[in-house]
């Protein structure tokens, strides 16, 4: 493997699967521990390896220069009298193929605990070194909106020309950055281009698998990147869950109303959006997260908890 201009990420010499290809390359970008509300970004990822016929790593990052061990300590097993099984945080890119065979590249790991600007570029010298023409990121935020309503997703971009939807969002909003945001801040500035996706989940299940996110999130990348991915088992996992959910609020008639509260709230905003009237509703007060947080307490608890035998108390 040779070693890279910034001497942080290793990258394999030859890739002989992208020697020959034709048309745009896509990496994708999902780092964990930010931005991935119901776990939607790692479901996502995980499901673009499964669905691929090989996954090699083509680049691994120098991991111990960027994750904190102490604050996020790896799992290790202890067997009676040894310790073994490590799992070892790792940040690597994998090739991988769609459907149809079109390569692609997948960027995974912890999100990096420092020297995000060192990391940045690192991720330059993969897109430089492979010829990608995009980034995609991937990512989730917990919102105030209802389970029972479209998945609403907000798309960025460093080239405006990327961006095919108007932004719902209006004037300028400070956030907590990420290794992400700045990955496709950088990017921009160094003439690569980079955009992403953040879907809003429902905030009452935000510690939850939400796989109808996972399914939202490899659907506009399908989209972005030109690529053929089959979303089956994600739409099939999402229908599971949904079905719990609501098996739930069937015998939970306090979170129902609760639901209930925030579906009338959504409506007005989207007819009151439709009409470019003010999205304020009367009389229709929002359920806070600490509200919803509670009255869904039993409901994570319950789907944590593995089910009972006969007899059980």
């Amino acid at each position: 493997m040779s070693v890279s201009r910034s001497k942080l990420v290793h990258i394999v010499d030859e890739v002989t699967e992208l020697d020959d290809l034709e048309g745009p390359l896509t990496m994708v970008q999902v780092l964990d521990g930010f931005l991935d509300a119901g776990n939607a970004a790692a479901r996502a990822a995980r499901h673009l390896i499964a669905e691929s016929d090989g996954a090699p790593v083509v680049a691994t990052f120098d991991v111990d220069a960027f994750h904190d061990y102490r604050a996020r300590r790896p799992a290790i097993s202890f067997i009676r009298d040894h310790y073994e099984d490590y799992d070892a945080p790792r940040l690597v890119v994998r090739l991988l193929r769609d459907a149809g065979g079109t390569p692609y590249l997948l960027l995974t790991g912890p999100e990096p605990d420092n020297r995000w600007e060192a990391f940045a570029r690192a991720v330059r010298d993969v897109v430089e070194r492979f010829g990608v023409d995009q980034v995609i990121s991937l990512g989730s935020v917990p919102m105030a909106v209802p389970h029972t309503r479209p998945l609403a997703v907000t798309h960025h971009a460093n080239n405006p020309d990327l961006v095919t939807e108007e932004s719902p969002w209006s004037g300028e909003i400070r956030v907590p950055s990420s290794a992400q945001a700045l990955v496709e801040l950088r990017l921009g500035e160094w003439g690569h281009d980079a955009q992403g996706f953040v879907v809003h989940i429902p905030h009452y299940v935000a510690q939850l698998d939400y796989p109808l996110a996972a399914a939202e999130l490899v659907g506009r990348t399908e989209i972005a990147g030109r690529l053929t991915i089959d979303l089956s088992e994600l739409h099939r996992e999402a229908e599971v869950r949904a079905e719990e959910i609501g098996r739930y609020l069937e015998e939970n008639s306090e979170v129902a109303e609760v639901v209930a509260a925030l579906e009338r709230q959504y409506d007005a905003f989207a007819r009151a959006e439709q009409s470019g009237s003010s999205l304020i509703a009367e009389d229709q007060p929002l359920p806070t997260g600490e509200e919803l947080g509670r009255e869904f307490e039993r409901f994570l608890a319950g789907l944590d908890e593995p089910e009972k035998g006969e007899g059980e108390k």
